[in-house]
């Protein structure tokens, strides 16, 4: 472990909040550079979102062999996932496993929450102050916190008088739960109750599922992974690497479409979609046509060939349709991966609650009562989501001294230059911010892609004695304008998500990833780069 807090002032080149896989890897790539390095982290473990998010059936919808480290050959070689779609166990060790073999948690200070983060102009540092007392000076302060690790618990009526337990998905006991012969209530049908809830029907005497929005979700096909198959990818892992470098998603084996569905039959519309069904992944079925995502007509063919599934799955016409999604186009929200989810609703322990016909009224102390009917429940799961992209960031009191907080400057939404700086915020670095591709792609990509970037920054600020690194106003403006371009060519906007922060009551809609593709946004940062990082203000 990590030494104890000391309450002393301490000083360091470089503050890391979080140790996630993106506070990992930073911690690892920014010591070649011979930086005085502090990393704090919440949680008592390593491993960020797969550290919280114990939930039962918790997977990741990013296949294991693509989802992981590239930085080391020995490790993607030694390392051996068990399957296709790795499950948050599995993640958790892989990510306790990097922390051990590179010896990084002798930098981690482990149960300790950043509070405020402070810079001083005059003397270009940051003061990082925690909820342990710590009170610590840094040249830069990389905030590693994560783009859903801020979990939402709804402000319901009552929930303080509820008699039985309850959980949130994002923030699970690490001891586990059993819900056997209990009723059980889960409220939510995103990606996380999508995962939970067939794995909570098979243990629950009964359970009661809440829903307002129906989502969209495809088989994901897991399995396994075949020992021939992992030597065979094993031996090709650079030039897959390489390959998923030049993709929008940061994920090899996904040839881009070539057609548009209109250059298309039904009948071979339908042949497409079939064959991608089941087959495992979304980006296989979203990339079927070039226009899926950006025309109407194209993708209301595809959003019908979902819906047309899960009416020939679900028994109870009924309930089908109450799990047909109308709200939004396929794709525009996280479009999730499943293992059984329809099936569940044939079973004669589970029921289907619109709450967006019945809303919810309050928490009771036997359970959930809604405008038409009162639940008894016996335990109340919330897989209500994040504030998602900005929660953890503005959670913390980050400000420079005697200016705007960054709550404040990001209060009508959040503006940043290239999702990794943020306009009169020096020195402070953001890993996958809003603006950047993050959650539209393979995040470990996307990750390695922004710490690569920021060590080739540092190394310039060293070797050209900067001593303070700002993004200009005007290049900022720029980029925020250039993102929603990017975003109003597409239907993605359309959608109440949270990549808009739709789920957030009072917070303000703005689409924040940046959907041109991971690969495009590599290319432009690394121009950024050759031109001396063009768009920032370095001052010696």
């Amino acid at each position: 472990m990590a030494e104890a807090a000391t309450g002393q002032s301490q000083r360091f080149d470089v503050v890391i909040v979080g140790a996630g896989f993106a506070g990992l890897y930073a911690l690892h790539k920014l010591r070649g550079l011979d930086l005085k390095l502090k990393c704090y982290e919440a949680g008592d473990g390593v491993g960020g979102t797969w550290y919280w998010n114990r939930y039962p059936g918790a997977r990741c919808d990013v296949e294991s062999l693509e989802y992981s480290y590239s930085f080391s050959d020995d490790l993607q070689q030694e390392w051996e996932w068990p399957e296709r779609f790795s499950a948050q166990p599995d993640i958790l060790k892989y990510a306790n496993h990097v922390a051990d073999r590179f010896d990084l948690r002798r930098d981690i200070q482990f149960n300790t929450r950043v509070s405020s983060a402070v810079f001083d102009k005059s003397s270009n540092l940051w003061t990082v102050t925690t909820n342990q007392g710590d009170v610590v000076q840094a040249r830069f302060c990389i905030m590693a916190s994560g783009n859903l690790s801020l979990p939402r618990v709804p402000d319901f009526k009552g929930i303080e008088s509820f008699k039985g337990k309850w959980y949130h998905t994002g923030q699970w006991p690490q001891e586990p739960v059993d819900f056997t012969g209990k009723r059980v209530g889960v409220i939510g049908t995103g990606s996380s109750a999508i995962q939970l809830i067939p794995v909570v029907a098979e243990q629950a005497r009964h359970l009661t599922v809440f829903q307002r929005t129906a989502n969209f979700s495809l088989p994901s096909g897991n399995e396994p992974l075949d020992p021939e198959f992992v030597a065979a990818f094993k031996k090709r892992y650079k030039e897959r690497r390489a390959e998923a470098d030049r993709t929008p998603f940061g994920i090899a084996g996904h040839p881009p479409p070539t057609k548009l569905s209109r250059e298309d039959s039904p009948e071979e519309r339908e042949k497409a979609y079939t064959a991608r069904w089941g087959t495992g992944g979304n980006i296989a079925f979203l990339y079927a046509y070039k226009d899926l995502l950006v025309d109407k007509e194209a993708n209301e063919i595809a959003s019908d060939f979902v819906r047309r599934k899960i009416r020939e799955t679900v028994k109870d016409q009924t309930v089908a349709e109450h799990l047909l999604p109308n709200d939004h186009y396929i794709g525009t929200k996280r479009l999730c991966l499943d293992l059984g989810y329809y099936e569940t609703y044939n079973r004669d322990n589970v029921s289907l609650v619109n709450i967006r016909k019945a809303p919810i009224v309050e928490i009771t102390e036997k359970g959930i009562r809604t405008a038409d009917a009162e639940y008894e429940l016996d335990a109340i799961i919330f897989a209500t989501g994040y504030d998602a992209m900005t929660g953890a960031i503005l959670d913390i009191d980050i400000r420079v001294e005697g200016e705007q907080s960054l709550r404040e400057k990001w209060a009508a939404g959040p503006k940043t230059y290239l999702g990794l700086l943020t306009s009169g915020f020096p020195n402070m670095l953001i890993i996958t911010g809003p603006g950047s591709p993050s959650v539209k792609s393979n995040m470990i990509a996307a990750i390695e892609q922004h710490v690569d970037w920021i060590h080739g920054l540092m190394d310039y600020v060293k070797k050209g004695g900067y001593v303070r690194v700002d993004a200009e106003p005007q290049s900022e403006e720029q980029w925020v304008s250039h993102v929603n371009e990017v975003a109003n060519g597409t239907l993605y906007p359309l959608a109440n998500s949270w990549y808009v922060g739709a789920n957030i009551p009072g917070k303000p809609r703005v689409f924040m990833p940046y959907v041109a593709g991971l690969d495009k946004y590599r290319d432009i940062c690394n121009d950024v780069a050759a031109k001396g990082y063009r768009g920032l203000v370095l001052e010696r």
